[in-house]
């Protein structure tokens, strides 16, 4: 437990309260490892002092002394005391990723000069480790997101004066999570961060400063897979998103610019589209090269000789390179529609046919005159100029002379009346909701403005529909008359109804992800109005009449 004040008399008055809580649930303290009025002191391994909390000094002593690990179990002791410094060192899971390799039971221990670097690195960084500075509760916090091919990682600072940091995370991504696209990597950062940092997350603002376009893909209407619960995830927290600012403070800086995955320039990268094509009379390839600045080149090439599929394919990779030789070009991406090709010349799959060999090393020996290939795989949907290419040239016919001509044409040859069906959409009770959250526009009343600025905060715009907020559940797609008349009809008598009770019935539309502020009443009334229901309740249908006494002529007659 430590109580820190900015003020002695402030000390003595957060002692007394202290103490006087302590007594209040019969809690003793152990005067031999109490410490009073200390300007600075160790805490749980750290060191707390005046301007916030710096790691032990003897923990950061014992790695800058540390001589470079000789075997495994170094190399175990070296990850060991990085971890325990983890919220002190920025960028550290790309940093330790080359000696954190050597850990992997399938590596044999190296240790190389990107290890060497690495520890060097961390060396120097120990020598003067940043401070963590204590939080200002009425301030807001700024996240710094960055990612690379192997890790994430943030920064939790606030900007008083200037940027002080509160904490650093990093993580290695792991098995799949390496193959995801940047922008699931940027969310994934965020959603890590939110949970690992949830305190912080649930009693702050969060401005998230980051250049990627968040906002348009967290508030898409259409997500698909692990992106849908990673943004109802986040709904609970108040996240709000800028463009990354000039960085002031120079630990900022190395973070985004040293962690940020350094982007190859685009300007000298040309797209190769190839496809091979083979039938019982004839084979023939398409290429299609495309370079910046709009240039395209399309070629069509006929075999004179029997091919196979793959090896046209080949071919037609091979004619491709010689294309962009001649036309200068050093860097390159191939696609193709033939994964086999495609991961034979990646080196995924092994070559076994002795004439696709001779095509392989053909491919290596043509490498070395480019300073970047890759060959991608692509379906063949993607991939239809290169295929009409190469099936055009796979049916000509010897000594033919063919001349195509390309010509667009922008508008019709003949004019037609257009008219446009407009429609005005009813006012309903998200109307006035959706519109605040969309220009801020408010009621004239000054009551109901009033109330759609409170009820506002519970309501969230994913492109064109209104959800709204849950705590223990996840969002609910708001509902107009219409649209929950027709889901109630489609719960209660549809293909799975059950024609189940009032109070069932609600709770199964909002276990289905649908809210409307009457839905209680309006699925009291459905249900009334439900006839197969009215029928077979297990009430008594006859009709009433008048009550028949019959009395008996003698008294106590039975």
């Amino acid at each position: 437990m430590v109580v820190k004040s900015t003020a002695l008399e402030q000390h003595l008055a957060h002692l007394e309260e202290v103490f006087g809580e302590a007594r209040k649930h019969g809690m003793r303290f152990n005067p031999e490892k109490c410490t009073f009025g200390v300007a600075e002191g160790k805490f749980l391994g750290f060191m707390l002092f005046e301007k916030g909390i710096q790691p032990n000094p003897n923990k950061c002593q014992a790695i800058i002394e540390m001589a470079c690990p000789r075997n495994i179990k170094e190399v175990q002791r070296l990850a060991g005391r990085i971890a325990a410094l983890a919220r002190f060192l920025p960028i550290m899971a790309e940093r330790s990723r080359p000696f954190i390799e050597l850990l992997k039971k399938s590596q044999k221990f190296v240790w190389s000069n990107e290890c060497e670097v690495a520890f060097v690195q961390y060396k120097s960084m120990l020598a003067a480790p940043p401070v963590l500075t204590k939080l200002k509760l009425e301030q807001e916090m700024i996240v710094y997101l960055a990612v690379s091919d192997n890790a994430i990682s943030s920064v939790l600072l606030q900007e008083i004066f200037e940027p002080t940091h509160v904490y650093f995370i990093s993580r290695t991504l792991q098995g799949p999570e390496s193959r995801y696209q940047l922008m699931e990597k940027v969310v994934l950062a965020l959603l890590h961060t939110a949970r690992q940092l949830r305190h912080y997350f649930q009693s702050h603002k969060m401005v998230v400063r980051t250049d990627c376009p968040m906002v348009k893909i967290l508030r898409k209407p259409k997500l698909a897979g692990r992106l849908v619960a990673w943004t109802i995830e986040l709904s609970q927290f108040d996240i709000h998103f800028e463009n990354r600012h000039p960085l002031k403070a120079q630990v900022l800086a190395d973070f985004v610019n040293e962690f940020t995955a350094q982007k190859q320039p685009m300007s000298d990268m040309w797209n190769l589209h190839i496809d091979g094509s083979s039938n019982r009379l004839s084979s023939g390839a398409g290429v299609i090269l495309e370079g910046p600045n709009t240039v395209t080149i399309e070629q069509f090439i006929r075999f004179g000789f029997k091919a196979s599929n793959n090896q046209a394919e080949y071919k037609a990779l091979l004619a491709g390179l010689r294309l962009a030789k001649e036309m200068g070009v050093k860097r390159i991406t191939g696609w193709s529609d033939s994964k086999i090709v495609a991961e034979q010349v990646n080196d995924t799959y092994q070559v076994k046919d002795s004439v696709m060999l001779q095509y392989y090393q053909e491919f290596k020996r043509m490498t070395d005159e480019f300073d970047e290939i890759c060959v991608r795989h692509t379906p063949r949907n993607m991939n239809e100029r290169a295929d009409r290419l190469a099936r055009l040239a796979s049916q000509r016919k010897l000594g033919q002379l063919q001349s195509v001509i390309h010509q667009e044409i922008l508008q019709p040859s003949i004019t037609k009346q257009e008219c446009m069906d407009i429609e005005n959409m009813p006012q309903n009770w998200m109307t006035s909701i959706i519109q605040y959250l969309t220009n801020s526009t408010l009621p004239k009343n000054p009551v109901s403005e009033k109330k759609i600025m409170i009820h506002t905060a519970k309501y969230l715009l994913l492109g064109k529909d209104l959800y709204r907020r849950g705590i223990l559940t996840p969002m609910l797609k708001c509902l107009d008359d219409d649209q929950a008349s027709y889901v109630m009809r489609e719960i209660h008598e549809g293909i799975c109804g059950t024609h189940s009770g009032r109070r069932t019935m609600v709770a199964k539309i909002l276990r289905a992800g649908y809210y409307c502020p009457t839905l209680a009443q309006d699925c009291h009334v459905f249900v009334k109005k439900c006839i197969p229901c009215q029928q077979h309740d297990p009430h008594l249908h006859q009709h009433a009449y008048t009550l028949r006494l019959i009395s008996s002529p003698w008294p106590f007659a039975i």
